[in-house]
């Protein structure tokens, strides 16, 4: 909105005002210059333009000045105060209805991701933000060095970014618990590949965890707690790839899936290393390199500053202490299961 009419809308009374102050030399009253700012404010509200506003009042201001008695300092000066009220007001409007924006924002965020809203409901406010919640949506989730919310510039740098190669495109940038998150439809993995080399790039490291595509309004707080998950998963396995695919990860949850067998498998398989001198720690990640090495001896004896002799001698130990040979194929998948799952539920710093 910006037309003439709309703009004369919101000068009621200006150039009445101008003409009283002429002629008696006066300042504005505390009344008037309160009328001005709500009328800013209304104009706010409106959607005028303020471009447009202040032209007007100073179109009114030249047209009223031929029959203006007076001096030009005490017009001016009331013309001064009168723009300078009404943009206070117009301003004012606008701060608060940013404000609400970003309250309602981050009201809808936190719905969709914690699944609070009914989900009719919530689609119908997600095209308010650039979803459309009846396709497939996934979210990566990137982890930095530090907390982060949207008025730092690190997420603001990321958007950018995202904009700038993929415009609007149905993208959702934003902030929770510190982390930065992008929702994006499900077929555009391009997006989601960007934001995590940018947001790598940004933070100066960290780790982006990428959910998969789930359909529907209540597919985004799915990929989003499985994105976390995979952040999770990743500290607990001590996982060194930065961009992690939640997809590539499946493994791990059907692991878990049954945490009781899980828990029996790590203690009856592993829990006699707690006999050895310094503990299970030591012998646990001994098979850990060995395991991630390919059962390379060499390689793991260099991972962990070890002699290859020093790695044989605790292979030799693991053999003695839990009876199964962790260089023999026949006890290799049921030695690496146990040391997955020891990870995994923080074995033995946890009891089980």
């Amino acid at each position: 909105m910006g037309g003439r009419a709309a703009v004369e809308t919101y000068l009621t009374g200006y150039t009445r005002l101008l003409a009283d102050v002429a002629a008696t030399g006066r300042r504005l009253t505390r009344d008037e210059i309160d009328t001005r700012r709500t009328l800013g404010e209304r104009a706010a509200d409106a959607g005028v333009g303020l471009r447009a506003l202040v032209s007007g009042h100073l179109t009114a201001t030249r047209t009223a000045w031929p029959g203006t008695p007076g001096t030009a300092h005490g017009v001016l000066a009331a013309v001064e105060q009168a723009i300078d009220a009404f943009t206070e007001g117009y301003e004012r409007a606008q701060r608060l209805a940013v404000r609400q924006e970003e309250a309602a924002r981050r009201e809808f965020i936190d719905d969709l991701l914690y699944g609070r809203s009914d989900l009719g409901r919530l689609a119908e406010r997600a095209e308010r933000f650039g979803l459309r919640l009846a396709h497939a949506h996934a979210v990566a989730v990137a982890q930095g060095p530090t907390a982060y919310d949207e008025a730092d510039p690190v997420p603001r740098q990321v958007e950018s970014s995202l904009i700038t190669r993929f415009g609007a495109r149905n993208i959702l940038l934003t902030t929770k618990d510190g982390r930065l998150l992008c929702i994006a439809p499900g077929d555009q993995e391009d997006v989601l590949a960007h934001f995590a080399k940018q947001a790598h790039a940004a933070v100066g490291g960290g780790r982006i965890a990428i959910g998969r595509a789930q359909p529907g309004p209540g597919g985004v707080v799915q990929s989003y707690e499985e994105a976390l998950g995979v952040l999770d998963l990743a500290d607990r396995m001590d996982l060194a790839d930065p961009v992690l695919h939640a997809a590539d990860l499946l493994v791990y949850p059907v692991l878990t899936r049954d945490r009781q067998a899980m828990a029996d498998l790590v203690v009856s398989t592993l829990g006699p290393l707690t006999t050895a001198r310094g503990g299970a720690e030591p012998l646990l990640q001994t098979l850990t390199a060995y395991f991630d090495t390919g059962c390379v001896a060499a390689q793991a004896a260099r991972r962990l500053s070890l002699s290859v002799r020093a790695l044989t001698y605790r292979l030799a130990r693991i053999h003695k202490l839990t009876g199964a040979n962790p260089v023999d194929p026949a006890h290799r998948y049921m030695l690496q299961t146990a040391v997955i799952g020891a990870r995994l539920l923080d074995w033995p710093a946890k009891p089980l």
